[in-house]
C-alpha cells in the first residue's frame, strides 16, 4: 500500500502537470463515441502518472420540479452516503467508502449545476491503484444506497445554512435578481427549506436512474492514459449505469427575454448596498460568443483596466469593485452588473452604471480598448489550460456545447481577428440597456 501523504504530494502536483509546449502546439484531443452512446474524449497527457475523468450528464437542477429545487444538488451530495455490493466488492457505509477512498489516495466526486450532473474521477495511473478506483467509482455510480438517516441529516444542515444565507444581502439580491432575469424558467429558481423538505429519498433514486444514462453522457478524460486504457475505464463506468436504461426526457423552454426595464429596492440593514443589474444574455452557442467575451472584458471583466471600474470606482470613489460578465449555458445565463456601495451612494452608483452601459453599447470600444484586450488575452491564454484540471475544464466545455476539437488550437486567432465593428454589433444585438432589471438590497429609501 502506498503511503497517503507521498501518493496526496503526487496528486497536488497536478497544479503543473500539463505537457511543457501543449500551449504553442495543437492539443491532441481523440474523440469517439462507445456504443451506448456515451461521447468520449480523451488527452493524453503523460508528464505526471495520473488521470482526471469527469462524466456529465443531462441531470443538473433544470430538470427539477419546481417544488423540488435543490434536488439534483441532493442526489450528488448523498452519493458519497453508502454504496450497495457490487461486482464482488462489499457494501460500504459512508465511514467505509471515504476510508476506501483514502486508502487508495484517489478522490471521487459529484455536483450539480443548472444544466448537468457531473461525476469526477481522480487517481494515480499505477495499474494496482487506478484499476481499484475505477472499480470502487463504478460501485459509487451503480450501488448508491441513499440513506434515510444520512439524507435526514444533510437536509437539516442544509435547511439550517439556507435560513441564515436569507438573512444575509448578497443572498436575497441574488434570488431577487433571479426571479426578475429568468422569471419562471428554472434558471430563476433557488432552494428554499421547503423545497428541500418535499424531497423523499425515493424521489432521488428516481432522479438518478432517469437522468443518469449512458446514451446521453459525456466522458472526459486528460492524464497519462493511452486510448486502450480509457476504453476501460468508460466500459467499467458505462456497465455501472446500464440498467438505467435511456428514457426520453422532456425539452426545456427557452428563457424569455425582458420586455421591459424593472427595478425593485429592497430594505435591509447593512453596511454596504448590493447592487446587481442585468438582463437574459446568451446561450453557449451563441455565433458572438468571442465578440461578447471580449466585448464584456472591455466594459467590466477586466477589473481595473475596465470601463466600469474607471467610471464608478477611479473617477467617482463609489466602489471598491464592479463587474460584468455573461454566464451562457443551454439556455440564454444572465449578463450581469455587480458592486457594492455605500446605502446613501446606491442610486449615484446605479445611475453611473446605466450611462456607462448605454454609452458603450452605442458606441463600442475604441481601437485601443480592443487591442489592450486582446493582448491581455492572447498573452495570458496559455494559463487557461496550465494544468490538467484546467485543461480537462476546457475539453468537458467543447464536448458539452459541440464546439469543434481545434477549439483551444483557433482560440486566440478568433480573439486576434476582431474588430470594434464586431464587438459593437455583437454587444448591441444582446444588451437593451432600456430593458435592464435592477436590484438593489440595503439602500436607503
Amino acid at each position: 500500500m502506498r503511503h497517503w501523504p507521498t501518493v496526496k504530494r503526487a496528486l497536488a502536483a497536478t497544479g503543473l502537470a500539463l505537457v511543457a509546449g501543449v500551449a504553442s502546439a495543437a492539443i491532441p484531443i481523440e474523440h469517439w463515441v462507445h456504443p451506448s452512446g456515451t461521447r468520449v474524449y480523451l488527452v493524453n497527457s503523460p508528464t505526471i502518472p495520473m488521470v482526471d475523468v469527469q462524466m456529465d450528464f443531462d441531470g443538473g437542477s433544470r430538470r427539477e420540479p419546481a417544488a423540488q429545487a435543490g434536488l439534483a444538488n441532493a442526489v450528488a451530495g448523498l452519493m458519497d452516503g453508502g454504496v450497495g455490493a457490487y461486482e464482488g466488492q462489499p457494501a460500504r457505509d459512508e465511514n467505509a467508502l471515504a476510508a476506501a477512498w483514502v486508502d487508495l489516495g484517489a478522490e471521487f466526486g459529484a455536483s450539480a449545476g443548472s444544466d448537468r450532473f457531473s461525476v469526477q474521477l481522480r487517481s494515480l495511473t499505477d495499474p494496482a491503484i487506478l484499476s481499484r478506483a475505477v472499480a470502487l467509482a463504478a460501485q459509487q455510480l451503480a450501488r448508491p444506497t441513499w440513506p434515510e438517516a444520512v439524507w435526514q441529516r444533510d437536509r437539516e444542515r442544509a435547511s439550517a445554512a439556507l435560513r441564515e444565507a436569507l438573512n444575509r444581502p448578497p443572498t436575497v439580491a441574488s434570488q431577487a435578481f433571479g426571479r426578475a432575469v429568468y422569471g419562471d424558467h428554472p434558471y430563476g429558481r433557488f432552494t428554499t427549506p421547503e423545497t428541500l423538505a418535499a424531497i423523499r429519498v425515493d424521489d432521488m433514486r428516481a432522479f438518478y436512474r432517469r437522468h443518469i444514462t449512458a446514451c446521453r453522457a459525456q466522458v472526459v478524460m486528460v492524464g497519462a492514459v493511452d486510448r486502450a486504457g480509457a476504453e476501460r475505464i468508460v466500459d467499467a463506468m458505462v456497465r455501472a449505469i446500464a440498467p438505467h436504461g435511456c428514457a426520453a426526457l422532456p425539452p426545456v423552454p427557452e428563457v424569455k427575454p425582458l420586455s421591459a426595464a424593472s427595478v425593485q429596492r429592497l430594505p435591509m440593514a447593512a453596511a454596504q448596498a448590493q447592487v446587481l443589474i442585468g438582463q437574459p444574455g446568451i446561450k453557449r452557442d451563441d455565433p458572438d460568443f468571442f465578440p461578447l467575451f471580449v466585448g464584456n472584458h472591455i466594459l467590466g471583466g477586466s477589473g481595473f483596466t475596465s470601463r466600469l471600474t474607471i467610471e464608478v470606482r477611479e473617477k467617482r470613489g463609489l466602489t471598491y469593485g464592479v463587474y460584468s460578465y455573461f454566464s451562457p449555458g443551454r439556455h440564454a445565463g444572465a449578463f450581469q452588473i455587480g458592486l457594492n456601495t455605500r446605502p446613501d451612494q446606491a442610486d449615484e452608483a446605479v445611475r453611473v452604471v446605466r450611462d456607462t452601459l448605454a454609452g458603450y453599447i452605442a458606441e463600442g470600444p475604441s481601437e485601443a480598448e480592443l487591442q489592450a484586450a486582446k493582448d491581455y488575452l492572447i498573452n495570458g491564454f496559455a494559463l487557461r489550460f496550465d494544468s490538467n484540471r484546467k485543461l480537462l475544464d476546457n475539453v468537458v466545455n467543447i464536448g458539452w456545447n459541440g464546439l469543434p476539437l481545434d477549439y483551444l488550437d483557433t482560440w486566440t486567432q478568433r480573439v486576434r481577428a476582431l474588430t470594434v465593428d464586431e464587438v459593437r454589433r455583437a454587444m448591441q444585438r444582446v444588451v437593451k440597456p432600456d430593458r435592464l432589471a435592477t436590484v438593489v438590497v440595503g439602500a436607503r429609501p
